[in-house]
């Protein structure tokens, strides 16, 4: 084991692709010699050469275009996206092509070995085109792997599930945890499952849902709603598509209650397509309604980030709602 942080975990996720598969190759804007504008991909380039780790040009439709005919051709890329924020100009390469290749082709080929790595939300004063959170928009896209780890170990594990899965992946890392989320992380190869949601903490009373950065805040709400004896179950999902459905609604049927946060805006947030099927499928359990606790329904807002943030405090007061309720 070694104590890692985000980045450092990512990295070692790559090198260890890389040695492992010589058909693993890592490219984006200014990955190369330079390691990425956060250093996730510092050192590639000195050890598996230019042919393997490589700039491309500032053009995200032309980054995952590239990606889509190499994966088609037997490679294992590994496309950076330099910022969420900077995703849709590659969106219609990532829906209709990505997403679509095995289907449209019978299954006679595909993509499936694309793996899109890129940062996404806010907490570090990057204003509305460096803070957003858009998995919920890739996630009305059958065909496509949804993936956001919320610390070094969970990085390392579902990173290199995700670069050798069958399918393709989005994997989003949560910037603001990059250098303050550290922990002991094995040096060996290891994965973890995709679509497999993790139980962090068990409890009686209420279910905390989240997933990426919002899983701290999840248990320091946890912490001050135990200070009231409500006894707090969270649940980091993991993988928003496909998502552990039967785990979430396991731990609702037990708690009678759930709350969602994520750091996207509310309307059309993916709380909204968890919220809709547990109450479609636990409905006689709940004695609450299912709150949710997200982003306001606005652009990113840098001088009033703090008020935008779904934070402990307002999480907290959302766990007092639903159990007075």
């Amino acid at each position: 084991m070694a104590k890692m942080n985000l980045l450092q975990a990512i990295n070692n996720a790559l090198i260890t692709a890389m040695t492992e598969d010589e058909k693993v190759m890592v490219f984006g804007e200014d990955v190369g010699h330079f390691g990425g504008v956060f250093r996730a991909t510092s050192h590639l380039q000195e050890k598996f050469g230019k042919a393997r780790c490589f700039n491309t040009p500032l053009t995200e439709q032309g980054i995952i275009g590239f990606a889509n005919g190499l994966a088609s051709q037997g490679s294992v890329p590994v496309a950076e996206i330099q910022f969420g924020d900077y995703i849709f100009p590659a969106f219609d390469q990532i829906v209709n092509e990505t997403a679509k290749w095995r289907y449209r082709s019978g299954g006679q080929f595909d993509v499936g070995t694309l793996t899109i790595r890129t940062p996404y939300g806010g907490g570090i004063a990057g204003g509305h085109y460096h803070s957003q959170s858009p998995e919920a928009f890739f996630a009305h896209c059958p065909g496509l792997k949804i993936v956001i780890p919320r610390d070094p170990y969970q990085a390392k594990g579902l990173l290199l599930a995700s670069i050798r899965d069958k399918n393709p992946v989005l994997f989003m890392e949560p910037k603001r945890l990059y250098r303050a989320s550290v922990s002991e992380v094995p040096e060996e190869d290891y994965e973890l499952p995709l679509g497999k949601a993790d139980i962090v903490q068990e409890g009686s009373d209420i279910t905390l849902l989240g997933w990426g950065a919002q899983i701290e805040i999840l248990q320091k709400a946890a912490e001050m709603a135990l200070e009231d004896g409500v006894s707090c179950e969270i649940i980091d999902l993991r993988s928003i598509l496909p998502w552990d459905v039967e785990s979430v609604m396991q731990s609702v049927m037990k708690t009678g209650r759930l709350l969602i946060n994520h750091e996207a805006p509310l309307t059309g947030g993916f709380a909204s397509e968890i919220a809709a099927t547990i109450q479609e499928r636990c409905f006689l359990y709940l004695e609450a309604p299912i709150a949710r606790v997200c982003g306001l329904d606005t652009p990113y807002p840098l001088a009033h980030e703090k008020e935008y943030m779904p934070d402990e405090t307002k999480t907290y007061e959302a766990i007092k709602r639903t159990l007075h309720y």
